[in-house]
């Protein structure tokens, strides 16, 4: 199946080609099958060489241009700095990451360490499961290569499936430097994919971030450039899972000044809502949506019981509090503690601790055996740049 490239078309300033860079000895690690089958492609062609360079992106792609604040501070352009778009099939982008450089990776090597990669393919395919919206994940491989980032590791590619890469950013990169021409196509391009404009955005993203609110999730690093029109959580870089309920509860250790802990989320989605221009009650936008959220895990629309058990869950196992109600709550979350373990493994070559991890994530209403309920009092998450 020949890619697509509507975004090229319509946005052409926006979308640099490049290809992937060589590798010595690639190796498809993991395939999502069943996703391959939804978009059209043929697993066994993905597993084939010919499969294995297009999913390297060596074929050719795009890298696509964005601003975005990061940690508050405005940068007028980001960019794809070690991704490339491969296509888009049956309505849905795919983009590999870690692919090596780009004209956007201002100066460093746009490779990833495999960790990293595994990481983004677990976490996505779990939040999947239990119904947040999310890129999902097609692939990871290996490149053959070591990479320096805190310590020496495996290189890795991951290849991810989105509605749509267009964030914050991009809206903000159009507006300072872009022309009214070409904000316009970007509009009529933008809310062509997603009818509504800026205020659906709003309660896209409002119900998304409302759901990790839910699930005791914390993305790490909400730049703008991290906050999709789509909805869809992107970005699994430094993320992590609460263990103990704690508002102030920071895992990134690029979050120096903890400006995206868990309980500061809903503040800092208005504040990137705001740079793309929405004006409207965001208050009572996410009210509604954190209150829908909390109704179905508690198996109760009363807002003061719901607030009252909000109060009650400082201290408390954030996932086995609500497991034990009759709402409906997973059993079961991708625990810093046992994700580490599975990747510190899987950069030794052994695979197998992450596979297993995988199947029960994949099952997450089903109360897992004992050892994937590990908890660390310590952890700190890497980006894997």
């Amino acid at each position: 199946m020949k890619p697509e490239f509507p975004i090229a078309e319509a946005l052409p300033e926006l979308a640099y080609p490049a290809r992937g860079e060589d590798t010595p000895s690639p190796e498809l690690l993991i395939l999502n099958e069943p996703l391959a089958r939804d978009l059209g492609l043929d697993p066994s062609w993905l597993r084939s060489a010919e499969g294995v360079k297009y999913l390297l992106g060596q074929a050719g792609g795009f890298a696509l241009a964005y601003a975005g604040h990061q940690f508050g501070q405005y940068n007028p352009l980001l960019g794809d700095g070690r991704a490339l778009l491969l296509g888009t099939f049956q309505g849905y982008e795919v983009q590999a990451k870690g692919t090596g450089r780009t004209p956007f990776s201002r100066g460093g090597d746009g490779r990833g360490p495999l960790d990293a990669m595994l990481r983004e393919y677990l976490i996505s395919e779990y939040m999947h499961a239990v119904g947040i919206p999310t890129t999902r994940a097609l692939a990871v491989l290996t490149t053959g290569r070591k990479i320096q980032r805190r310590m020496v590791v495996p290189a890795g590619v991951v290849v991810r499936v989105a509605r749509s890469h267009l964030r914050v950013g991009t809206f903000e990169l159009v507006r300072n430097n872009g022309t009214p021409d070409m904000q316009a196509r970007l509009e009529e391009y933008a809310w062509s994919l997603f009818p509504g404009g800026v205020n659906a955005v709003a309660e896209r993203q409002c119900r998304t971030v409302a759901e990790w609110m839910g699930i005791g999730f914390v993305h790490g690093v909400m730049n703008t450039d991290n906050t999709s029109i789509s909805g869809e959580t992107l970005d699994y870089g430094p993320c992590a899972f609460l263990d103990m309920h704690d508002p102030a509860a920071s895992f990134s250790s690029i979050d120096t000044q903890s400006r995206y802990t868990y309980g500061r989320q809903p503040a800092i989605l208005q504040w990137n809502l705001a740079q793309l221009g929405f004006s409207g009650d965001f208050v009572s936008l996410f009210s509604d949506a954190l209150q829908q959220v909390f109704a179905r895990k508690l198996g109760t629309p009363d807002p003061a019981k719901i607030n009252e058990w909000f109060a009650s869950l400082a201290g408390k196992d954030h996932t086995l509090a609500h497991a034990s109600l009759e709402g409906e709550n997973p059993q079961v979350i991708p625990r810093n503690f046992v994700v580490q373990r599975a990747l510190d493994a899987a950069n030794e070559g052994d695979l197998r601790p992450f596979e297993e991890l995988h199947a029960v994530l994949l099952r997450p209403y089903e109360k897992p055996p004992a050892e994937y309920q590990q908890t660390a009092e310590v952890y700190t998450t890497y980006c894997g740049t």
